[in-house]
This record gives structure tokens, C-alpha cells and sequence, in this order.
């Protein structure tokens, strides 16, 4: 039975780990938000600069959250050590890290360059393609940066450090903001570069995050110690293995579920301007939401893999526990928002009358699935935690790809439900991934508890 008082202690201690996070993914949000703002308001009554935006980061979505998930394998590793108190092991991680993201990152630069010929066959209107391109090109540019400033910043959360990342993030995206006025509109002599000039805002601020982040490393003699000794030749393929053991299902996973996003997001485009606009600001309102979701979900996987890595069971439960209640909690009043003020939100964003009324049609079906997104990102976040990866992949590609897409192409398009039907896939593939999720968490946390 439920008891606040059992659980009081262990909702403070993920807060304190999650709310730094929460405030760094509040802070991208707003620069999301203000950007789609800022180039809703430069196109005005025409969707096209806004449904570009909504194209270019979607085709741009789908390798950088794979190239992120990779990222993301290092910090139950990190946490492991860094509970058993194995410095030489945690600098190994890191220094292994920062050489193999950083590579990763101009991998991944040269595919996604190599797509954007493919940006022209996904039946998309012509004018959107061919403003999205060059707003595309700049988030491409950004990808070795970013893999960077995830090698330090996944270190840190694996020690339990969620407050620089906050600060460094925080930061770059006023600075996005910034650069955004300069570049959409032309201000204090710079070229006037609408959609483009939002992407080159954002290379810029993710420069800039990248510098502050290694700055403070370097700066900061408690953490310059696990730099000691850095060079090409600390390059280990041991240890990258571990890295890519732990990540690659991380990464398969979210590359499973962004595509269902970015599909739909793809579908989107076949029922015109209007719906993708529309679908732009719905699915920016529910990252508004998910960002929250993944910074408990970060928050649950550094309190698991410190308890994991001193092999207490109990402590381990009662801090997952305590996630799925905080998360339950925020997507229940999330959905709330979207439904009561589905009228109202849109109109921040756009005058298209068309724009305003589909965007609220579809806010409400994003109510539906908040639940069930909240459960599958704190179930994912305890998987990793306990280093139980390998299942996510299979359990994602049945969720999304098998579920999710083909339900929503039914709904939408063969059953004639319009952008609302690819949402209700969505809720469909969303609830598998949560259910399935939780029954994988019961037999693995069963096999620890009969293993102590």
C-alpha cells in the first residue's frame, strides 16, 4: 500500500538530481519554442518557413538522437565505478569517450549530408524542401560539437553533477535566441536569413555550449584529474566496446522511436502545409512535455546505477518506484493543459486560422499518449541503470515500427481519420512500449533480488 512517508526521502533525492536537468530541458525548449515563434512570426500568414523548420529537423532527428543514444550508454557505466570509487576505470570511460563521440559526430555530419539529395523524393512540397535544406545544413555543421558536449556532459551525470550541464545549456540557449533575432530578421546589419538563420543560431549556441562545458572541466582540479594522461593513444578498443555495448541499444532504441515521430512527421507533409505546421507545434508542445519525462528518466538512471553498482536491491526499487509516481504525476497534468487550452496555445505560434484549428484537433490526442510516454521513458531510464539494454531494442522496433506507423498510416490515411489518426498510433505504439517495458523490469529486478 502507499505511504508518502516511505517514499518522501527518495522523490527529494531524485528531484535534487532531476530538477538541474529539468531547468536544462526547459531551457532547450524555450529555445525550441522561440524558435518556431520566431519563424511562425517571420512567415506570418504563410506556413511555408515554419513547415520547412518542422522538415529539415526532422530528417536531421532521426541519426543525431541515434548518435545521442550511443552518448547516453556512458553514464551507467560511469555511475557503476564512480559508486565503487574506481577513478582510474571512470577517467578511462571518459577520455575513451570523448575521442570515439567526437569521431562518431563526423560520421554521422557526412551521412546526413549525404541525405539531403533524399530530402526531395519524401513527397514533400517543393518550397518547403528547398527552404529546409539550407536550415538543415547548419544543424548538420553542429553534430561533431554536440557529441563532444555529450562525452563530458554524460560523465557528469554519471557522477551525480546535473547542475553544470544545467548552467552550460541555459546559457547557449539564450545565446540561440540571440543569434536568432540577428539572423531571421536582419538585425544590427547582419543578412536577413529567415529559416536558415535559426539553424545557424543554433550551430552557434551549440559552439558555445561546447566551449563552456569543456572550460569548466578543465578549470575544475576534481574533475581535470580524470583528464590525466589524455591523448590519442589512451584510444582503447576494449573500452569502446563497453561504450558501444552499452550505447548501441540505447541508440537503436530512441533512433526506433524518433522515426516513428519523424515518420509521422513525414506523413504529416502528405496532407499539406497546413498539417505540418500544425504538427510542428503539437509535437513542440509535447516535447515540452517529454523533456520533463527524460530528465526523471536521466535522474532515475544515475540513482539505479549507483545502487546497482553497490548491489542494493531494496534502494534500487524504491528510487524506481518513486520515478514512475513523479512522472505519473506531471504527464497527468500535461495532458490537462493540452486539452483545456487547446484553443488558446496555438495562437502563440501562428494566425493561420487553418493552422490554429488543427494544431487544437491534435492536442488533444497528444493528451492521450502522455501516460503511457511518461511510464516507457522511466522504464527505459531503470533498464539502463541495471546495464539491461538489449531488450529495449527488440521491445522499441515491435512498439514503433511494427505498431506504431502502420496503425497511424491505417488510421490516417486508409480509415480517412486525417493528421488525428497517425496521433492515435502514436498512443497505440506507446502503451506496447510501456507494458512490455514494465514486465522486463519485473523479471530482471526479480533475478537481481534472488542473485544478492
Amino acid at each position: 500500500m502507499y505511504s508518502f512517508s516511505r517514499y518522501k526521502r527518495q522523490y527529494r533525492a531524485n528531484l535534487r538530481l532531476a530538477l538541474p536537468i529539468v531547468l536544462t530541458q526547459v531551457g532547450q525548449i524555450l529555445t525550441q519554442v522561440a524558435d518556431n515563434l520566431m519563424v511562425g512570426r517571420y512567415g506570418g500568414g504563410d506556413p511555408t518557413p515554419l513547415a520547412a523548420v518542422s522538415f529539415g529537423g526532422s530528417v536531421f532527428f532521426i541519426l543525431f538522437i541515434a548518435a545521442i543514444g550511443i552518448a547516453l550508454g556512458m553514464t551507467p557505466l560511469v555511475g557503476e565505478h564512480f559508486a565503487r570509487g574506481e577513478q582510474r576505470q571512470a577517467a578511462g570511460l571518459l577520455q575513451n569517450g570523448i575521442l570515439f563521440y567526437t569521431l562518431l559526430g563526423f560520421i554521422m555530419a557526412g551521412l546526413q549530408y549525404a541525405v539531403i539529395p533524399l530530402m526531395y523524393h519524401l513527397r514533400q512540397p517543393l518550397e518547403v524542401v528547398e527552404m529546409a535544406i539550407p536550415y538543415y545544413r547548419m544543424l548538420v555543421f553542429s553534430m561533431p560539437f554536440v557529441m563532444l558536449f555529450f562525452a563530458f556532459k554524460q560523465f557528469l551525470e554519471g557522477v551525480g553533477n546535473t547542475k553544470v550541464e544545467m548552467v552550460v545549456t541555459i546559457l547557449a540557449n539564450a545565446a540561440n535566441i540571440g543569434f536568432n533575432a540577428l539572423f531571421i530578421y536582419g538585425k544590427l546589419g547582419c543578412p536577413e536569413m529567415g529559416a536558415e538563420g535559426a539553424g545557424l543560431g543554433t550551430l552557434l549556441s551549440r559552439v558555445l555550449a561546447t566551449v563552456l562545458i569543456v572550460g569548466y572541466f578543465c578549470h575544475r582540479k576534481e574533475y581535470r584529474r580524470y583528464l590525466d594522461g589524455f591523448s590519442l593513444g589512451v584510444l582503447s578498443a576494449a573500452v569502446v566496446r563497453r561504450l558501444t555495448h552499452m550505447g548501441l541499444p540505447i541508440a537503436l532504441q530512441m533512433f526506433l522511436e524518433s522515426s516513428a515521430f519523424v515518420g509521422t512527421g513525414i506523413m504529416m507533409g502528405w496532407f499539406g502545409t497546413v498539417a505540418m505546421s500544425a504538427n510542428q507545434i503539437a509535437i513542440t508542445l509535447g516535447n515540452c512535455a517529454f523533456m520533463i519525462v527524460m530528465s526523471i528518466g536521466a535522474a532515475t538512471t544515475i540513482r539505479v546505477s549507483h545502487s546497482y553498482g553497490v548491489r542494493d536491491i531494496g534502494q534500487l526499487t524504491l528510487a524506481a518506484r518513486a520515478s514512475y509516481h513523479l512522472v505519473l504525476a506531471w504527464n497527468a497534468l500535461a495532458a490537462l493543459v493540452f486539452i483545456t487550452l487547446r484553443h488558446l496555445i496555438p495562437t502563440f505560434f501562428t494566425s493561420n486560422a487553418e493552422v490554429v484549428a488543427t494544431t487544437s484537433t491534435l492536442l488533444v490526442f497528444a493528451a492521450l499518449y502522455q501516460l503511457s510516454d511518461g511510464i516507457q521513458n522511466v522504464s527505459v531510464g531503470i533498464l539502463r541503470g541495471i546495464q539491461d539494454v538489449k531488450i529495449i531494442m527488440p521491445i522499441a522496433l515491435v512498439s514503433y515500427w511494427l505498431l506504431n506507423l502502420p496503425v497511424g498510416y491505417l488510421l490516417g490515411f486508409t480509415l480517412g481519420m486525417g493528421p488525428s489518426g497517425l496521433y492515435l498510433g502514436f498512443a497505440v505504439g506507446l502503451s506496447t512500449a510501456a507494458v512490455l517495458l514494465i514486465a522486463r523490469i519485473r523479471h530482471s529486478v526479480g533475478k537481481l533480488r534472488a542473485a544478492n
